[in-house]
């Protein structure tokens, strides 16, 4: 059966994505709270960082490790492997796959249908900032920015990064926030940084 929304994310865009966000906290005092159960799907796992060499691309990466399957497969759909397979470099802020499920139910999925692939793209897009961005780096320009700085993504979007204690936090252009759960995973062609939450950037 098809979803009544199935095929209305493009024309809807950020008024679907947005409004259905759960509030990301920062790692440290995220409340710990027991989903349903779930019969369909099993639950997502946690990134490890460590199983990602350094030695590998950002797109080898992101498809090999558990946690980042969902953006793996929307990344494939959007044909933006090749790019982060590239010499780069990139700084990509990965969402895990539970950042995912803080998306309405059923949206991560209908992202990948032929006539969302606009706004699956400029979504992915969103996270990529070009050029490597280390926390040192980033903490930097938060400082000497006066508490925050703002990145231009490769959507051509700004995302502002401050901090909440000693947690990086993401807020995007729509409003919401992303917090780093697990920073500075080097890269052959650039950095990850793991993050708990899917940034909106303004869709048309």
């Amino acid at each position: 059966m098809t979803r009544p929304y199935a095929r209305s994310i493009r024309r809807l865009g950020p008024s679907v994505l947005f409004a259905s966000l759960a509030g990301c906290v920062p790692p440290a005092t995220a409340p710990v709270v027991t989903p349903p159960p779930v019969v369909s799907a099993p639950a997502p796992v946690a990134v490890d960082p460590s199983r990602m060499e350094s030695e590998a691309t950002i797109a080898q990466s992101v498809a090999t490790t558990p946690g980042l399957t969902t953006l793996a497969r929307e990344l494939r759909v959007a044909e933006l492997d090749p790019l982060l397979a590239g010499n780069g470099p990139y700084t990509l802020f990965a969402p895990t796959d539970m950042a995912f499920t803080r998306l309405a139910p059923g949206i991560a999925g209908d992202l990948l249908a032929p006539e969302n692939r606009p706004t699956l793209v400029a979504l992915l897009r969103y996270h990529i900032v070009p050029g490597t961005m280390t926390t040192e780096q980033l903490e930097a320009r938060i400082a000497a920015g006066g508490g925050r700085a703002t990145l231009t993504t490769l959507g051509g979007q700004p995302l502002t990064a401050t901090m909440t204690g000693d947690v990086i936090t993401l807020t995007s252009a729509s409003g919401n926030r992303s917090y780093v759960e697990a920073a500075d995973v080097a890269q052959a062609n650039g950095v990850i940084h793991v993050v708990n939450g899917v940034l909106v950037p303004r869709l048309p």
